[in-house]
């Protein structure tokens, strides 16, 4: 079995009237971010908001293998720059997203004793997606602990670890087993320092992988970001490159907050040139990938690369559109979605999610 994505709907709506026309779009197949015919409805509006959620599809056989070869990780909207060096000259170095998670672990975990790891196979087996890989050699089985099939057991026991002062990065191999772990999550982690009091703090990351995912039954591609969203306490970030993974991921752990790291199992093998000195990710800040004029694309994780895919034909066609990488999902970076928005008046918001309860339902109604 293969997940493909197949159907995408588009809501959109003006600000201009007294009353919101709303108009929903159902395309299926490949993702397609036509703007065209725009001039007619909708160019002498003042505001527009259009949704795109991509659900989980299963098909099989080779036509869902050659639906999900067409993503062009690499796409870009802009021309490339003749003067730029070779990737080989860039100073930095090259890792993939998995191993750019790896690294920031291993440097935390070389700079802050406190810093530990626990979850599934994260020992000698070093993670189902080799994040942890070598860890448990280098630092000793007490800091990357080996646990049994229990999610709400070793998360719990994470959380209290982190109110005794040590900094737990937990995986959960696969973002949909931590349900198991809800009550630990939503009543323990999110909410001791508040019915503390301020007495405790919960310095730990919940990470692991979730989406859409090749040869995955629908378990293991759940998108579970609307879940933690109503969660109070909670941080939320999801890692698109491996520059930010490493970044988000040091941040993170530093972090006196408890936050979770989404990670999309489709985006591990990217491949990134990243620097060599330290440095981190804020944990509240969106990402600018492509400066436009047009219209606001708001996506993160894996919807990344199928936005600037499409950014390109955009480009094509004579449209301008900016593109925002969120990173930051609870909380919302308002100060550079909403400075956006003032500028195109536009907004396309592309994730992979489910089709009721999705996570940008809670964007859109901050920004209105």
């Amino acid at each position: 079995m293969a997940a493909a994505m197949h159907t995408a709907t588009l809501p959109f709506f003006s600000s201009s009237s007294s009353s919101s026309a709303y108009k929903t779009i159902n395309v299926s197949g490949r993702l397609r971010l036509g703007l065209a015919p725009l001039p007619g409805s909708l160019a002498g509006r003042k505001g527009s908001i259009f949704v795109i959620r991509s659900e989980a599809g299963f098909a099989s056989g080779s036509n869902a293998r050659a639906r999900s070869s067409k993503l062009i990780t690499n796409a870009v909207a802009t021309k490339p720059d003749a003067s730029a060096s070779s990737t080989g000259s860039k100073p930095g170095h090259e890792l993939l997203l998995f191993e750019a998670l790896r690294e920031g672990l291993d440097e935390e975990m070389a700079r802050d004793p406190r810093v530990c790891v626990m979850g599934e196979d994260v020992g000698h087996y070093g993670g189902s997606y080799k994040v942890t890989k070598g860890l448990a050699t280098k630092y000793g089985d007490l800091r990357v602990l080996d646990t049994p099939i229990a999610e709400n057991s070793f998360t719990g026991m994470g959380i209290g670890a982190a109110m005794t002062g040590l900094r737990p990065v937990i995986e959960g191999m696969n973002m949909g087993f931590l349900l198991l772990a809800f009550n630990q999550i939503s009543n323990n982690c999110g909410m001791l320092h508040y019915t503390s009091g301020g007495q405790f703090t919960i310095p730990v990351v919940i990470r692991g992988p979730g989406g859409v995912g090749r040869q995955l039954g629908a378990e293991h591609s759940q998108r579970l970001e609307s879940y933690f969203q109503s969660i109070p306490g909670l941080q939320m970030v999801a890692c698109s490159t491996a520059y930010n993974a490493k970044g988000l991921m040091k941040a993170a752990i530093r972090s006196e907050n408890p936050v979770v790291l989404f990670e999309h199992v489709l985006l591990y093998n990217l491949k990134e040139r990243i620097p060599d000195e330290e440095y981190i990710c804020c944990l509240e800040e969106a990402e600018m990938v492509r400066p436009g004029e047009h219209v606001t694309i708001l996506t993160y994780s894996r919807m990344r690369y199928h936005v600037m895919q499409a950014a390109k034909t955009l480009v094509n066609k004579g449209y301008d559109p900016e593109v925002i990488d969120i990173r930051s999902l609870k909380p919302f970076d308002l100060y550079t979605i909403g400075k956006s928005i003032k500028k195109t008046h536009r907004v396309l918001i592309v994730e992979e999610c489910m089709r009721t309860g999705w996570h940008w339902g809670q964007s859109t109604s901050s920004n209105h």
